[in-house]
């Protein structure tokens, strides 16, 4: 097992993110020619604990909506989904769509980046060094033509299993919610762990959800009139960079948050963006899952005791795609 670094030099994020690279790598561990990563660990077997646990039948969504009251603000083109209708009841009643005998209906098509709202982070979405997944060049993966080597409609079949949810907020924070800048470090998880119990041990093949109570504190911000704000970019609690050697030493399969970029926002080094997706993403080969909404399964699991629960989390296959919306259930 590795020691994990409690500390970090600010000023070197460089040297940190080599460092850490090389320990926690999967680079070759499933072969040359892998493209799945971590959804190797999630086996026929773990899907079959994920499916024993549901026991009330009771199921949550655990995605935000998709529409123009979202969060995106237009960095980097991300914008909020844009519905529009092509046919409508009107066109029905008036008798213009030229369909027999009195049928009628509605159509209608969205435009949206993909990383809009509740998504997948795919193995082709981030590099270090003009390094993708398990070593590859980044310019032999995506190109203008999509990611024609690990795009997202290769696991679209495999994102179902035993999930885990860390209530960190609710464990540490006040009032539910952690403060922004806070930096969610091993101890925080193993103490929250230990403070939920037997159901909310993590490992092998699981798919972990970790809740700070950001998008909590954003809808506050909305239903008091002051909007989405920083959301989508702006400081947030989230994964320290020093978790990187605990989220490959539990082999894990996915990990998802409810903010906007899963780590801790400002990061953690004196210049850096996103140091943790530069670890986590091409070297581990870590499925990263944000914007989920885990507010109502968390208030159930703090009802009944338990943290753990069937998860089917499939993105959307779109072929080539590096990230892909989802609508997240969570059965227990």
């Amino acid at each position: 097992m590795h020691e994990f670094p409690d500390r970090l030099d600010r000023s070197d994020p460089e040297g940190a993110i080599a460092a850490t690279a090389k320990r926690v790598s999967n680079w070759g561990r499933w072969g040359a020619d892998d493209v799945i990563g971590t959804l190797n660990l999630l086996d026929d077997a773990k899907r079959r604990e994920g499916a024993a646990l549901v026991r009330r039948g009771v199921s949550f969504s655990l995605s935000q909506t998709f529409d123009t009251d979202g969060p995106q603000k237009g960095w980097r083109r991300r914008v909020n989904p844009v519905h529009t209708m092509t046919d409508t009841g009107l066109d029905a009643e008036r008798n213009v769509q030229g369909f027999p005998h009195g049928i009628g209906g509605a159509d209608d098509f969205i435009a949206m980046p993909l990383q809009a709202s509740t998504q997948w982070d795919g193995l082709g979405h981030i590099f270090d060094h003009g390094n993708a997944w398990n070593g590859r060049r980044a310019g032999d993966v995506v190109t203008s033509m999509g990611d024609s080597v690990t795009g997202i409609e290769t696991v679209a079949s495999l994102i179902a299993g035993r999930g885990v949810l860390l209530d960190v907020g609710r464990a540490l924070g006040t009032d539910g919610e952690l403060p922004d800048g806070f930096a969610i470090t091993t101890e925080h998880l193993e103490a929250t762990i230990a403070a939920q119990g037997g159901s909310a041990r993590v490992g092998r093949g699981d798919l972990l959800l970790v809740r700070t109570g950001r998008l909590t504190r954003a809808r506050r911000d909305i239903a008091e009139g002051r909007g989405w704000g920083d959301y989508a970019g702006g400081a947030a609690p989230g994964l320290s960079f020093t978790t990187a050697d605990w989220l490959h030493g539990t082999e894990i399969a996915g990990i998802a948050t409810d903010t906007w970029g899963f780590e801790v926002r400002p990061n953690e080094f004196d210049e850096a963006f996103q140091p943790l997706h530069q670890i986590a993403i091409p070297h581990i080969g870590l499925f990263l899952g944000e914007m989920w909404d885990l507010d109502a399964l968390a208030a159930d699991c703090a009802e009944d005791g338990r943290y753990d629960f069937w998860l089917t989390a499939a993105p959307l296959p779109v072929t080539g795609a590096v990230g892909a919306p989802v609508n997240p259930i969570a059965v227990k």
